[in-house]
């Protein structure tokens, strides 16, 4: 039966807004809470992060720019104004300064280089190995992440001691029972301390790499692998033409916060060498520490630092616009 105008209900003739368009405007505080929702989660962690990272790099860009010395330390605002002098300094390579800088950076450029290197080839063997079931493997991953567990203070310290030049592990190892050298060596001075240091980056960054390839392994089908094995290839050919290739995306992250990380990494050089790092381990951040912390020359001191970052930011930059292009360029 037809229902006409007359019969409507009383409150919709003089105008009442019909249930949907009353839900429509419920539902707007609803979406709005619940798209402000993740913001408000996260807006403990900015300030926090704003506390703790941001404001004290802007303090340190401000202080670059004064020369900030051990006679202003008590109120370091009212130290005077140097403008680029400080970044001059710095960057005079012909000068003690800047001579000595140049070499902390290539020194930690090599160390950084050679350090990522072994990290992330050691680490992908390992994985490699990892993947076949085997008895006893549970119990090897295991072992191998105990580098990385480990606190760096206790793993470093220890090894300090197995350096020791009289009682130490290492010569010990080489030279009392192997025979290697004619002399127990100096692993903590001299030439041999750039080896000694990255023998410890090493031994402690490879884990990292290990248990992230590991995990990127674990998305690679199977299928892959049988369908390789079936037309011929062998394990080095279907490591170079399906595991290398299908790691790619990790391994451009992976690469770049070993990188970051290891260029950066102050506390391994700092509890192996103190202070005074032997001129062949000297990287930059120890470098840094002493021309801030020893000479109290605070206002160079944070000119370095700046100068670092920018580097830093350079090069991460261009890493990654290199890398979406490769990333463009093999979708195509």
């Amino acid at each position: 039966m037809t229902t006409t105008t007359a019969e409507r209900p009383a409150e919709e003739a003089v105008g009442t807004k019909s249930p949907r368009a009353a839900g429509g405007r419920g539902r707007r505080p609803g979406r709005i809470r619940r798209i402000a929702l993740p913001y408000l989660l996260l807006l403990p962690a900015l300030v926090l992060e704003l506390l703790v990272h941001l404001v004290p790099m802007a303090m340190g860009i401000l202080m670059s720019f004064k020369q900030l010395t051990r006679l202003f330390l008590r109120d370091w605002t009212t130290a005077p104004w140097s403008g680029l002098d400080n970044f001059k300094v710095a960057v005079d390579f012909d000068g003690a300064i800047g001579e000595g800088l140049l070499k902390s950076f290539l020194t930690t450029c090599l160390f950084t280089v050679a350090s990522v290197a072994l990290c992330w080839a050691i680490g992908t063997a390992a994985a490699v190995f990892m993947q076949e079931a085997f008895k006893g493997r549970g119990l090897l991953r295991a072992l191998f992440l105990v580098p990385y567990a480990l606190p760096v203070y206790a793993a470093v310290i220890t090894w300090v001691f197995l350096f020791q030049h009289d009682n130490g592990l290492v010569n010990h190892v080489l030279h009392d029972q192997l025979g290697l050298t004619d002399k127990p060596s100096f692993w903590l001075i001299g030439d041999n301390s750039f080896v000694a240091l990255l023998t410890v980056s090493v031994w402690k960054g490879w884990p990292f790499a290990f248990l992230i390839v590991m995990a990127g392994l674990q998305n690679i089908p199977k299928d892959l692998y049988e369908a390789a094995a079936l037309d011929g290839a062998g394990l080095w050919q279907q490591l170079r033409r399906i595991t290398l290739p299908s790691l790619r995306p990790v391994n451009q992250v992976l690469v770049l916060v070993l990188f970051l990380w290891t260029f950066n990494d102050f506390n391994t050089p700092y509890v192996m060498f103190g202070k005074a790092a032997p001129e062949a381990a000297d990287l930059i951040s120890v470098h840094i520490y002493q021309a801030s912390f020893v000479t109290w020359d605070f206002g160079t001191g944070s000119a370095m630092s700046v100068l670092l970052l920018l580097f830093l930011l350079v090069v991460t930059g261009v890493y990654l616009v290199l890398t979406s292009r490769g990333r463009k360029t093999a979708d195509v």
